[in-house]
């Protein structure tokens, strides 16, 4: 399986070190170049610069087609480079949690997985342990999604 990255998710995963389950999920994991940018913005958390810094070896890094992109509105850099390298590559799927960006993502036929939906994976896989992935997510600046849906994935994976 292969897909693209936004930056909050894999910034959130770098955050709370569960990166290493992209790897054993995905065959690929395409970083846009502008996701490449904002994680290594001074603003960004030393460990999240340190690791883009040094990519690991599974991550690959490419820019979105100018003319794509300009298809695709009202999105952030990122969200829009990684929308428009899923279409143009016919990747399996985005990984973002932007509402607006899932709508975006959604109006052009690509599947989109959020940060929640990587743990949950990953916790099935017995890859890691779901609950203290959350735990370690709520001691950062996570948005997190309504109460409800936190509950249902809870559910699902005990």
């Amino acid at each position: 399986m292969i897909v693209v990255s936004d930056t909050t998710p894999i910034h959130y995963l770098i955050l709370i070190g569960k990166e290493f389950i992209l790897p054993e999920l995905f065959t690929e994991i395409i970083i846009p170049d502008v996701v490449v940018s904002e994680m290594s913005h001074p603003k960004a958390p030393q460990r999240v610069q340190g690791w883009i810094a040094n990519l690991p070896a599974w991550a690959a890094t490419c820019a979105g087609s100018e003319k794509l992109m300009q298809t695709i509105s009202g999105l952030g850099k990122g969200e829009t480079a990684a929308i428009a390298i899923a279409i143009e590559r016919k990747v399996d799927a985005v990984l973002m949690d932007d509402r607006r960006a899932i709508r975006e993502a959604s109006k052009n036929g690509v599947t989109t997985l959020t940060t929640f939906a990587l743990l949950e994976l990953a916790s099935l896989n017995q890859l890691i342990d779901f609950e203290e992935a959350i735990d370690d997510l709520a001691k950062t600046n996570f948005h997190f999604p309504p109460d409800q849906i936190v509950k249902e994935y809870l559910r699902r994976v005990r």
